[in-house]
């Protein structure tokens, strides 16, 4: 008789005839077992259908998970949602699917929870959304819900935790759970948290994103499943999310601040030419990195371009522009993204407004929040971490002062202000210094059928 057994955030076969090895992918013998197969726990599920199909007889100790009798979601879902859902049914209770921010991905979990009727585990990014959606859930089905992460440790049969915590934690609680939810799911290009997915045996499994990881996409769909369904924020904006419209705003830096930068990206781009680096190829940074770490020469390089990108991005007749947009939208919620603290912290101190970075303590980060949302703090000034995972319907314009080049992330900011709201309308500055190297970075982070 085949025994299949979960052992560390791997699963062991043990009796198998070496002529049925196939049944076990990335399998190897372990002579500390008495030569049984281990091979990643994601793979039980495969490794079950295998053996059904080839009418292998076994006996399964290694899914430790409940089936749970849960009732239909406080809400009805909407027909996308829905259609969704019946996606993800169709791939065998596996896949991807993308919506964008504020089109209710966590109503699409609560059906799928519903549907798979087993154990299910919640993973997410940060400790704000651990919060969220361990209230969402409650807010469907009742309690108890566990959470694990925050220095929280309590596990139930729905149980929300970290991607952090996930890593630390699901070699011990991979099998008790049928079904994994990921959300923000792109977060799964990272090998860390790949390696958290591969410690569950959860045969179903729900990736929720609204920007997927397309570099990393074969991998994530070994882990996941295939994307099965996929809406874009043109598809629903009008509708199920507020109308919006983008406006690029370029400003130009003051005589002092033109001479400093054309004085500063000279250092750098001589440097760059002088060494024959190609900042565009795959591992043109890295190779920039390198060869300002070899000299002084190098360094004063480095130092030019933190320099020249400095200048750019906190350039006075920004701060200016945001004047005006803030005196425009007096009485609206507004949030302010930069790319960095100092640019944070200064819009806090020249406009009084909060601030909240990767510094805020929690506490302080809640009230900010809840005064956001209430209006008694209508302006709030942010680096970069409200990218994802808040949720403010209130705020209906968002402004960017300074950013990446990543698409994502500028969907991501887009994606705050797009929460539906009655009469709502909402509006996406994006504050650009004209003549820069940050156009071309304007360029490129607007390549997305949400800036067309």
């Amino acid at each position: 008789m085949v025994t299949l057994r979960y052992d560390r955030g791997t699963l062991l076969v043990e009796g198998l005839d070496p002529a049925e090895a196939v049944c076990v992918p990335e399998a190897r013998e372990d002579a500390r077992v008495g030569g049984a197969l281990r091979a990643p726990a994601h793979h039980y599920h495969l490794v079950v259908r295998s053996l059904v199909a080839r009418g292998v007889a076994y006996a399964d100790e290694a899914r430790a998970y409940a089936t749970v009798d849960l009732p239909p979601p406080e809400h009805t879902p909407r027909p996308y949602q829905q259609a969704a859902v019946d996606a993800w049914r169709a791939s065998s209770r596996r896949g991807l699917v993308v919506l964008p921010t504020g089109s209710g991905k966590t109503l699409v979990a609560a059906l799928a929870i519903r549907d798979a009727g087993r154990a299910a585990l919640v993973v997410v990014p940060t400790i704000d959304l651990l919060h969220q959606w361990h209230d969402v859930l409650e807010g469907h089905f009742g309690g108890p819900i566990g959470a694990v992460g925050g220095g929280e440790h309590r596990v139930e049969p729905l149980t929300v935790i970290t991607y952090d915590s996930a890593y630390l934690h699901l070699e011990h609680l991979g099998a008790r759970f049928g079904l994994v939810v990921f959300d923000e799911a792109h977060h799964l290009s990272a090998p860390t948290y790949q390696q958290a997915a591969a410690l569950s045996l959860a045969p179903y499994r729900l990736g929720l994103t609204a920007t997927p990881n397309e570099a990393h996409a074969g991998r994530i769909a070994e882990l996941i499943g295939p994307l099965v369904f996929r809406r874009e924020i043109g598809d629903l904006a009008g509708d199920v999310l507020s109308s919006y419209e983008t406006v690029t705003l370029r400003v130009p830096l003051s005589p002092e601040e033109r001479a400093a930068y054309e004085a500063a990206r000279g250092t750098y781009r001589r440097f760059v030419e002088d060494k024959g680096i190609r900042l565009g190829g795959p591992f043109g940074w890295r190779r920039f990195l390198e060869a300002t770490s070899r000299s002084r020469e190098g360094r004063a390089a480095f130092l030019a371009w933190r320099e020249q990108r400095r200048l750019s991005m906190g350039a006075e007749a920004k701060f200016a522009q945001l004047e005006t947009i803030l005196a425009r939208h007096r009485g609206e919620r507004v949030v302010v993204f930069t790319n960095d603290n100092e640019t944070a912290y200064a819009v806090s101190q020249r406009f009084l407004v909060p601030v909240i970075t990767h510094q805020t303590r929690g506490p302080e980060r809640r009230a900010i929040l809840s005064g956001l949302r209430e209006g008694t703090l209508p302006v709030v000034a942010t680096s970069r971490v409200l990218n994802e995972g808040v949720d403010v319907p209130e705020v209906s314009v968002g402004v960017v002062l300074s950013g990446t080049a990543t698409v994502r992330e500028h969907v991501q900011r887009l994606g705050r202000i797009l929460r539906p709201g009655e009469g709502k309308h909402a509006i996406l500055y994006e504050v650009v210094a004209a003549s820069t190297a940050e156009e071309a970075t304007s360029d490129r982070r607007r390549d997305h059928d949400a800036y067309r």
